[in-house]
């Protein structure tokens, strides 16, 4: 049975990709920004989590907190900076959201020290639920993949049936036409920014009781988003949400299987480092072979 556990487990890894990328993808597709900074938006929202659980000693109020935090400081900083690395190259848009890593980093030291942070899992989650007849599994890591269901339909029911869903496919598809067409592309970018950081900003929160809260923690999971949008297609939730389970699953039961797999042809001691070795590069093989396949990504086109 612990391969039904491992599966799960990519599945909540999975999920915690789709919000990062989720968001990353719309601002990639319809601003053509790369943001390396997104991933401080997830380090917002955990420390907001952190903190708030702290003083009043509910996760709920933390992740509460945390979502209009992350997403009002993604906003601020769309105005502030990103507007002007719109019109420009993309070396420039990397060295200027690589500062806000710096910035993001050294503020969250100043802010709340040097130590990691720790968060309790809720009490109503503390426990295990037995999903099959003698596996049991975390109730906070199946939560979390729930809510991550949930933000995945009402992505899907904003951008495919509601008309700010409309103006954001255009947005993706043919930005200048859409303006052209009447849209507020200014602030339907500024919007969809927001909305990006409140998604990493969810993820970050939910990450809090699994993960040490600290600075830099953005940058690990950054990474893995950046496979992600590649794999599924710019500009593509639908895309994202394939591509972030599936390269969940891959990293998880790579790292849980790999290294007993080479046992049967190879040396314990081979067979753990090759192991190892292997599947932390099992999701870049995976993104090189689907790029041979699909230059584009498996979806690209807008969500």
């Amino acid at each position: 049975m612990l391969v039904v556990e491992q599966i799960l487990n990519g599945l909540q890894l999975g999920v915690m990709l789709f919000l990062m990328s989720a968001g990353l993808t719309l601002v990639f597709g319809i601003m053509g920004l790369i943001n390396l900074a997104h991933g401080s938006f997830y380090m917002v929202g955990a420390y907001v989590a952190a903190w708030v659980t702290g003083l009043t000693g509910s996760l709920f109020l933390g992740l509460l907190a945390a979502l209009p935090a992350a997403m009002v400081v993604g906003m601020g900083i769309e105005v502030l900076v990103m507007r002007r690395l719109y019109t420009r190259d993309h070396l420039d848009q990397v060295l200027a959201t690589f500062g806000l890593i710096l910035f993001f980093n050294e503020m969250a030291r100043i802010l709340f020290g040097r130590q990691p942070l720790f968060l309790d899992v809720p009490e109503m989650l503390s426990g295990t639920i037995e999903i099959l007849p003698g596996v049991p599994y975390p109730a906070y890591r199946l939560a979390i993949i729930a809510v991550g269901i949930l933000v995945a339909i009402a992505l899907w029911l904003l951008i495919s049936r509601t008309r700010l869903g409309m103006r954001i496919r255009a947005g993706a598809s043919d930005r200048e036409m859409a303006a052209a067409l009447g849209a507020n592309v200014t602030g339907l970018q500024t919007l969809v920014f927001g909305l990006g950081a409140l998604l990493a900003g969810l993820a970050g929160a939910m990450a809090g009781p699994i993960l040490a809260v600290e600075s830099g923690m953005g940058e690990k999971v950054l990474i893995l988003a950046f496979v992600v949008i590649v794999i599924g297609g710019i500009g593509s939730v639908r895309g994202a949400l394939v591509a972030a389970l599936t390269v969940g699953l891959v990293d998880t039961l790579g790292r849980a299987f790999l290294p007993d797999l080479l046992r049967m042809v190879t040396r314990d001691a081979t067979a753990d480092s090759l192991g190892a070795n292997l599947s932390q590069i099992s999701i870049y093989l995976l993104m090189a072979l689907v790029l041979a396949w699909k230059p584009k990504g498996l979806f690209p086109s807008h969500g």
